[in-house]
């Protein structure tokens, strides 16, 4: 199949595919934009977009934007398009958080790695956070290697916690709602990102639809984006007794290694996808920095904490809204 042409109408699918990446309270902070004399593609975060009580690095924000280019370069591979590939090319601008060089190719992807991304592209639409309860299911072992796997080619450490870790780190995550939930500041932060779809049609944000059941057990699995709230006709569930936990890391802890955090953190949760896996996330330690050190215990792993997954088998989550292309997009001359 030849590669699709370069035009306006191949742009705006590949900057939709890329937007369909998770972000931190689904707040989408990238933008692109496309030179055509140059035929590159840049990305930029949108600050404006951040969370300075939970994310003041904006180290989350980052992820996020590696996660929209992972999807970008699975969808450039799947068109048949070389994409070549620079994170933070002018560390003066720190907004510009990376670029893609476009060319058309054979339609053949040039290398076994391409061949690899577009292999993903299937699961881009197919991949939404479920905060629903998984069952008791055990992950293979051989898929839980090509999940470390994928992590490993985004230069990403992805490892399952073992049993003698899980309650540990499942006291860290109840630690971190509860802090939350104990700042004003933070909850008026969170709440600031939820959309109650009775009086509002989203286009970004946690969508009331999407906070999922609350657990009867209140191990908070999932962070509650109910937050104190009530929401009337919310169902009430009980979650797995031992749910499969990953912690996603990286070697360095700078903006660079942020983004291909999110790049890992993607391409494993598209890889769970194509195996029939449904994930959640939960980010609650991770935001605050006495949690994340205890994180980086040297019986849970080396490097930088970017990330906890939780995995399994279980209904898929809902669509969340995406911000219109047109509104993300600008195509120079």
């Amino acid at each position: 199949m030849p590669a699709q042409p370069l035009d306006e109408g191949t742009l705006k699918e590949l900057v939709a595919d890329a937007t369909a990446a998770p972000s931190m309270h689904n707040a989408q902070p990238w933008r692109f934009q496309y030179r055509r004399s140059t035929r590159t593609l840049t990305l930029r975060a949108e600050f404006d977009r951040e969370m300075p009580e939970a994310d003041p690095s904006t180290r989350g924000l980052h992820v996020g934007c590696g996660a929209a280019l992972l999807n970008l370069r699975a969808s450039a591979s799947h068109r048949g398009l070389d994409a070549v590939t620079t994170l933070l090319p002018v560390p003066a601008d720190p907004a510009l958080v990376a670029s893609v060089r476009l060319h058309e190719g054979t339609g053949v992807p040039a290398t076994p790695a391409d061949a690899a991304l577009a292999a993903l592209y299937p699961a881009i639409r197919h991949r939404h956070t479920s905060r629903n309860p998984f069952d008791d299911r055990a992950i293979p072992d051989d898929v839980r290697a090509l999940l470390t796997e994928a992590a490993r080619r985004e230069g990403g450490e992805f490892a399952f916690l073992p049993p003698d870790h899980l309650e540990g780190v499942l006291v860290l995550i109840r630690d971190g709602e509860g802090f939350g939930l104990r700042d004003p500041a933070r909850e008026a932060e969170q709440r600031y990102w939820t959309r109650d779809t009775s009086t509002e049609a989203p286009v970004d944000g946690v969508p009331d639809y999407a906070f999922g059941p609350t657990d009867a057990s209140c191990r908070a699995l999932n962070r509650d984006f109910a937050g104190t709230d009530i929401v009337p006709g919310r169902a009430d569930a009980l979650f797995e007794d031992r749910p499969q936990l990953a912690l996603l890391r990286t070697a360095r802890d700078r903006p660079a290694d942020w983004l291909r955090a999110g790049q890992a953190l993607e391409r494993v949760l598209l890889t769970a996808v194509l195996h029939g896996l449904v994930a959640s996330f939960a980010t609650q330690p991770l935001e605050w920095p006495e949690l994340r050190h205890l994180l980086r215990a040297p019986a849970l792993g080396t490097g930088h904490p970017q990330m906890i997954v939780r995995l399994g088998y279980g209904p898929e989550g809902p669509c969340t809204p995406r911000r219109p292309v047109a509104e993300v997009l600008t195509i120079d001359p």
